[in-house]
């Protein structure tokens, strides 16, 4: 790739060439993590979602937008949108992860992948103007290291449950979705933290049938340490200088070592340059999947350039065959 202008004091390619970048590894699992996310994901699905559905919001690009609200683990209330088609039955579900700045309305997760589909698009607790939760902060920086003392305490783990306890709520709204229910399985998409976020539920998850996962962070925390960035691995790398003991903990939320586990048909969309998740994490969690998997290189992420818009709509095209592949949308 051309080399992109730019005026970060460290070097956003951190010196990896494409070839470098294929051969990223993941981490080697903890002895207890399966067992570890099985437990957490049994917990989840124990979660009675309650979900309300609130008056139309918005109505574009075939669906009726509503607000929703529904429970989480630890009895949090979360909130965030469901998109329904303005004609006739669902026939697909999506989980639409957000990134690490939140999200205040459906943005350009909406169109949807494929036609005749409902989504959830929730806020995860802390993040997100219907996400919001006394005692969690919503600045990325510190919200990164909420908890962060333990395995159990930690956010990112809550926030994991919160797409399993979403999916349930969506599956509650819209029956039928799911294998078990004769549907062709739910689809998840989910960029930078939300990618992360799905590299580390999907695994876990048997009604998924299908992921998308673009520039996905919390890929190899070992080498994500030693990087410099401007994303909130920043403040887990400060953190982490001060604590080595957080070694102990990163290891359970390591969505490469995760992604070792993700047998699901899954599209990584993987930049060669990015400031806020560094190349080699992202390539990390591409590099381990264990099923089908397919990538898109981008020449940068988290980063306005010349190709931006064009790589948006390659990406755009990318997701809608592959997502019409894998759920039968085609």
């Amino acid at each position: 790739m051309a080399s992109l202008a730019h005026e970060f004091p460290f070097d956003p390619a951190y010196g990896y060439t494409l070839p470098d970048l294929l051969g990223v590894p993941a981490p080697s699992a903890p002895d207890d993590f399966d067992a570890f996310w099985q437990a957490r994901h049994a917990e989840a699905r124990k979660v009675a979602t309650e979900p309300e559905l609130g008056p139309p919001e918005e109505e574009r690009d075939g669906v009726r937008i509503h607000g929703v609200t529904f429970t989480s683990v630890g009895g949090v209330r979360l909130g965030g949108w469901v998109a329904l088609p303005v004609e006739g039955a669902a026939e697909y579900g999506f989980v639409i992860g957000h990134g690490y700045g939140g999200r205040d309305e459906p943005g350009p997760d909406v169109p949807l992948p494929l036609p005749r589909a409902a989504a959830i698009l929730p806020c995860v607790r802390g993040m997100g103007s219907r996400g919001l939760h006394p005692g969690i902060p919503d600045v990325s920086a510190v919200h990164v290291l909420h908890g962060i003392e333990s395995r159990d305490t930690y956010v990112i783990g809550d926030c994991v449950a919160d797409l399993w306890c979403a999916a349930s709520a969506l599956c509650e709204l819209v029956p039928g979705l799911t294998p078990q229910e004769g549907g062709a399985g739910l689809g998840y998409l989910g960029e930078s933290f939300g990618g992360g976020l799905g590299a580390l539920a999907l695994p876990w998850d048997d009604r998924f049938a299908a992921g998308q996962l673009t520039v996905p962070t919390f890929g190899n925390h070992p080498l994500r340490l030693t990087l410099p960035c401007i994303g909130s691995g920043e403040a887990v790398r400060g953190y982490r200088q001060d604590h080595p003991e957080v070694d102990a903990v990163l290891p359970y939320f390591d969505a490469a070592t995760a992604a070792t586990r993700l047998e699901v048909p899954t599209l990584v969309a993987a930049a060669l340059f990015d400031p806020s998740v560094p190349p080699p994490g992202q390539f990390a969690v591409h590099n381990a999947l264990a099923g089908e998997h397919e990538l898109t290189v981008l020449e940068a992420g988290h980063f306005e350039y010349e190709g931006t818009e064009a790589e948006k709509a390659e990406l755009r095209a990318a997701r809608q065959r592959f997502f019409g592949a894998r759920l039968g949308g085609a």
